[in-house]
């Protein structure tokens, strides 16, 4: 943590309608990933400074929730339209900060777009229901009313994306926001305030802070903040929903994964190495949907791995705005080392690295923090490599005799974010996504994130909370359900005091 920063691009906050450069003497340090260069130092926010920005959207909360949805969802068509004109500078941002090729990154935008498309329906998705005459002359109707402030803390893998399967689910149904995107690449997140007042959103609605656990830990304790979404590791997800509700807050916290996908001996291999190069390596791994593990069935793992040799000497390793790159490099010289260690520990173990991308070095970027492909064969489910998660581009070839052991090693581990199956048998896939526990199935699909009218989600320790994000989930998770019985009975019919449990009648 740097105290004294002499590099002149200093990103700060987004507090009130303002950018703020921060008065924390704490900085972080940005990185281009492809270079090794620090770009940016990052102010952390203090305290005083998360305060501020709660107390903005606290004021600015009553005269939100009470502006009518049909307004609220045009400022999310204003803001939709701008996200569309802007997002070449968007995937840029992200690019230059994550490491992403600028190609997935523009996906990752389209992709975070679809939500607020989504959002923009809130008018009709927000009618509540009625019931005429449930008793005599008495009717009953529900609706759904917003909490008041809420937050998200977000990831450094896709600082657009994962955002916006918050904001406009959060504003469209009358909530107003603080944000705590990851201190990594926190330049495109922040990014969105200013096309959200660009769009027409009132100030103090949205607000943004950057920092560390100082910051979230006044989001989580905070008595002003009624919920708290968030996305990334496992033991951090936990954390934030023990604190979070233990403070009275609803929480939806996404974790990690070990996504397995399952090859089934009639599958086709030139399919599935052509999934398993995209799920596995893209983003250089760093991705909550990647797959991880391919569990083989029977005897096809021979011919997999061969194929995946072959297939892996087409990828195009680059800077992320090489329109031509495939995987860039990894976000940070800490999450390089994390990554290369598991790689030395699964050689440690004994598992067969058939592709060892250690030792690449990108040429006139030889001090970016590049990690080639990884393949691991013959992995075993007591190896660290295949219970904990890696997050880069490591891919473990785990060989099962049958289908019933290859559910099982899903079913088994701690983690269920996503999986998939790959096969040519519908009741085989019928089977598969009847019994395996997860959140996310795909059927000859590698990488099954749902689009933005379903929701997103995993089971087990991927996953704490009740509620999955976006779509219908995030509409109820933003909202909270108030329900009316009236009657008008005129003074000459009135029963007089009743002192029984009322029945409808």
């Amino acid at each position: 943590m740097t105290k004294n920063p002499t590099h002149t691009r200093t990103i700060g906050h987004y507090i009130n309608g303002k950018h703020a450069t921060g008065i924390n003497a704490r900085f972080g340090e940005v990185y281009n990933p492809a270079t090794g260069e620090i770009t940016a130092h990052l102010s952390m926010a203090s305290a005083d400074e998360t305060r501020a920005a709660i107390e903005a959207a606290q004021a600015a909360f009553p005269a939100w929730s009470a502006t009518p949805a049909l307004k609220r969802a045009r400022i999310m068509f204003k803001f939709k339209a701008l996200l569309d004109e802007h997002a070449n500078d968007l995937a840029k941002a992200i690019s230059l900060e994550h490491g992403k090729t600028i190609s997935d990154a523009r996906g990752e935008v389209t992709r975070g777009i679809e939500v607020v498309e989504f959002a923009c329906g809130m008018p009709h998705l927000l009618k509540g229901d009625f019931n005429e005459q449930v008793g005599t002359g008495i009717d009953t109707y529900s609706m759904r009313q917003p909490l008041g402030v809420v937050a998200g803390i977000t990831p450094f893998n896709f600082p657009i994306m994962v955002p916006l399967w918050m904001i406009p689910m959060a504003l469209a149904t009358g909530n107003t926001f603080v944000l705590k995107p990851s201190e990594k690449t926190p330049s495109a997140s922040l990014m969105l305030a200013d096309l959200l007042a660009e769009a027409g959103l009132p100030t103090g609605v949205f607000n943004l802070v950057n920092g560390d656990k100082e910051a979230v830990d006044v989001l989580l304790s905070d008595k002003r903040i009624q919920a708290i979404s968030f996305v990334g590791s496992t033991p951090i997800a936990e954390y934030i929903y023990t604190t979070g509700t233990k403070n009275g807050k609803r929480v939806q916290a996404l974790g990690g994964a070990k996504n397995h996908l399952v090859v089934m001996p009639d599958a086709d291999v030139d399919q599935v190495a052509d999934a398993l190069i995209g799920a596995g390596y893209g983003s250089a791994g760093e991705r909550c949907m990647a797959i991880s593990v391919a569990v083989t069935v029977g005897d096809v793992a021979d011919g997999l791995v061969a194929k995946l040799k072959e297939k892996v000497k087409d990828i195009t390793i680059d800077q992320g705005l090489n329109e031509k790159a495939d995987m860039g490099p990894l976000v940070t010289p800490q999450h390089f080392a994390k990554v290369k260690e598991y790689v030395d520990l699964g050689v440690t173990e004994g598992a067969k690295l058939a592709i060892d991308g250690r030792g690449y070095s990108h040429a006139g970027h030889e001090k970016g923090f590049f990690l080639a492909p990884c393949l691991f064969d013959h992995v075993k489910p007591d190896m660290r490599i295949y219970k904990e998660e890696i997050f880069g581009p490591v891919l473990a070839i785990v060989r099962a005799a049958s289908f019933e052991e290859a559910l099982s090693l899903i079913n088994d581990h701690e983690f269920g974010n996503g999986t998939a199956i790959f096969t040519r048998d519908g009741e085989v896939a019928r089977e598969f996504t009847h019994r395996v526990q997860a959140g996310m199935v795909g059927v000859n699909v590698a990488i099954p994130v749902p689009i933005a009218f379903h929701s997103f989600g995993g089971w087990k320790r991927s996953l704490f909370g009740d509620h999955h994000i976006y779509g219908t989930e995030g509409l109820r998770f933003y909202t909270r359900l108030k329900t009316t019985t009236s009657r008008w009975p005129s003074a000459s019919k009135a029963a007089g005091a009743e002192f029984v449990m009322p029945t409808m009648k």
